[in-house]
């Protein structure tokens, strides 16, 4: 593999680590420490994704005119900071504004990796590639709870000490990056302007699906620990049911080439999945059958990024290839700060399985819907 591909995985995986490490970890922490409601669990989640809405435009254009690597480099120094932040929160108001800078870290993080491991790739391995990237990511995320469990449990630490220890780790991603850096992508000097949108307007029915999947994990990701902590799983449990959760979207991503065969199917494959997790979690009382669900939605998410962000790419010419990855990122950003807004003021007007209900039936009307424009979501050759 090359040089650069190597560093930008080592980057995911270290940033992967540092998420978590602290990220399933904060709603617990906001709820039971600061006294955060639902309502503003939900409002800490669209303060953390709203940024992602907007930024990942900008950054699109960037990427076709600067290192990327640089790019890289300044998400990773903005996201350690922000995460060490957290460890001096007093109240809702400062982790939102904390969370605002993670948001706009994570918008330099992603789409300069999508855009070097595009640029140093062929077609026909692209889907590999970002699949592989994804997996290195995911497998921090997955080792992060561990060893979260290991600090709270076996050191007796706290939550603040965590946080800091989570933005140290993130702080050795500056130099993964920089040397990635070293290795500059062919860059396209043109003007500014926003045909990226236009550009994804081609492409409703996946919009449609990257809402759906988004806005349910935002709501994984935000709400759902203190869901799984008000329904008896303590700290531990959340962080190893989280690791459950990176198995699950590891090995989904492991096999994301041959799914990429079928793709369509396997994109209608993920949506019923994610619905029926979100069932699950609605009648579970048990790590086990929490753990069943969490397995189910860990392979929709996951194999949701690389299928649809092929599909894209392959009716995409790679001159405006940075452009068109920061609008598609800005979908990502839309559903995820979707979620938490309305999982939030949900749960705490009609109760904590709320959310998961009507994300659930959505999710069932979503499946049908993408069965019949399967045709749609097939990618295809193009020349560049």
């Amino acid at each position: 593999m090359n040089r650069v591909l190597i560093l930008v995985n080592i980057t995911g995986l270290i940033i992967g680590i540092s998420y978590g490490l602290h990220g399933p970890i904060l709603p617990v922490f906001a709820k039971n420490i600061i006294g955060a409601t639902y309502s503003e669990l939900g409002l800490i989640g669209l303060t953390n994704f709203i940024p992602y809405m907007f930024i990942p435009l900008f950054v699109g254009i960037l990427l076709d005119r600067i290192n990327n690597g640089y790019l890289l480099s300044l998400g990773a120094a903005i996201n350690s900071a922000s995460i060490y932040l957290l460890s001096i929160a007093q109240s809702v108001p400062e982790i939102m504004g904390f969370r605002i800078m993670t948001g706009i870290a994570h918008a330099f993080f992603w789409p300069p990796c999508e855009a070097i491991i595009s640029n140093k790739s062929s077609e026909e391995n692209r889907v590999k590639h970002i699949s592989w990237f994804t997996m290195f990511f995911v497998i921090g995320f997955m080792v992060g709870p561990l060893l979260g469990t290991v600090f709270l449990e076996g050191l007796d630490i706290t939550y603040r000490i965590l946080f800091q220890i989570a933005a140290f780790i993130l702080a050795a991603a500056i130099i993964s990056s920089l040397l990635a850096s070293r290795k500059s992508v062919k860059k396209h000097h043109e003007r500014f302007s926003f045909s990226s949108i236009k550009e994804m307007k081609r492409f409703p029915e996946v919009i449609i699906l990257l809402i759906f999947c988004t806005s349910s994990f935002g709501i994984i990701l935000t709400i759902y620990p203190a869901f799984l902590n008000d329904n008896g799983m303590s700290a531990t449990d959340i962080l190893l049911l989280y690791f459950v959760f990176g198995i699950s979207r590891v090995v989904s991503l492991a096999f994301a080439g041959k799914f990429a065969r079928n793709t369509s199917q396997t994109l209608i494959a993920g949506t019923i999945a994610v619905s029926i997790g979100l069932a699950i979690s609605i009648v579970a009382d048990s790590i086990i059958t929490f753990g069943i669900a969490i397995v189910l939605m860990g392979f929709g998410f996951s194999i949701f990024f690389p299928l649809t962000l092929e599909i894209i790419l392959s009716k995409t010419s790679k001159k405006i290839s940075g452009k068109i990855i920061g609008a598609y990122e800005t979908v990502f950003g839309m559903g995820w700060a979707i979620g938490p807004t309305i999982g939030g003021p949900m749960t705490q007007t009609f109760g904590n399985e709320a959310p998961y209900l009507i994300f659930c039936i959505i999710g069932i009307g979503i499946a049908i819907f993408a069965i019949k424009v399967r045709k749609k979501l097939e990618p295809q050759k193009i020349l560049n």
